[in-house]
């Protein structure tokens, strides 16, 4: 059973990805290119203000690659990537809450999992485009966003437990509740206590800034829901959780 999801998980997640792709190029590349100009602009300036001629880099890579071929083998294979790991936690899952059909746990978890691993994380440490930010301190910004994504998850995963722990006693509503306001509180402490990265230069356009910031969550956006609803209607489709499901039922209920 769990083979057969994860080939479903990773093809819904290379279809999510050609449609994030989609997205990116109409929405995220055109804010990427008025980024690129403006730090060329700002080298130009620069340079001629010092008197110094102006050196050209070598381009390893051309622009139409890295929007292109480039992106697109990215973004579908993260894509893949994601949908099989997202298959795997909703075998898990599946039948442990409570009488939700696949499509129904398949939305929740993948409104989780971008509230978990995307959105919560942007709050602190949004993306930033190409010419904003320190190349010197890129690896630090790296290491401070990868830790507001273990802690957003570990927050996650522990309010879902407290969650379970508190249903049979308080009910559903009040469970989660109290469950969804003990991670915005480890959220809220953990975003206090990590350093701020600000590195937008001052005359950078605040309106490219807004608009490669929502593309940026767009992209994502897309991805977790195609995921999402689309791995939830082909699983409910097939038969593969009819065992699963039975074996569930099956087991006495315990407190």
């Amino acid at each position: 059973m769990v083979g057969n999801l994860l080939l479903r998980g990773m093809l819904v997640g290379v279809v999510a990805g050609l449609l994030a792709f989609g997205f990116a190029r109409v929405f995220g590349e055109p804010q990427v290119d008025r980024a690129i100009a403006f730090e060329e602009q700002t080298a130009a300036a620069e340079q001629a203000a010092s008197g110094q001629p102006a050196m050209e880099e070598p381009e390893i890579v051309s622009r139409t690659t890295q929007a292109g071929i480039g992106l697109l083998t990215g973004i579908v294979v993260y894509g893949a990537a994601v949908g099989g790991l997202f298959s795997l936690v909703f075998a898990y899952a599946y039948g442990r809450l409570g009488n939700l059909g696949p499509r129904a746990t398949a939305g929740l978890l993948a409104l989780g999992a971008f509230i978990a691993i995307v959105l919560v994380p942007f709050t602190k440490y949004p993306a930033t485009p190409p010419a904003v930010g320190n190349p010197e301190t890129i690896g630090a910004r790296t290491e401070l966003f990868f830790v507001m994504i273990v802690v957003s998850l570990i927050a996650a995963i522990a309010s879902i437990s407290l969650a379970n722990r508190l249903w049979a006693k308080h009910g559903a509503w009040t469970a989660s509740i109290i469950a969804g306001l003990a991670f915005v509180a480890v959220i809220v402490i953990a975003e206090y206590a990590l350093p701020t990265v600000n590195e937008v230069p001052e005359n950078f356009s605040a309106d490219l800034l807004w608009r490669f910031r929502t593309a940026s969550l767009g992209i994502h956006a897309v991805l977790w829901t195609v995921i999402g609803l689309g791995f939830g209607a082909l699983v409910e489709r097939s038969h593969i959780l009819d065992s699963r499901r039975t074996t569930l039922s099956a087991r006495p209920a315990t407190r």
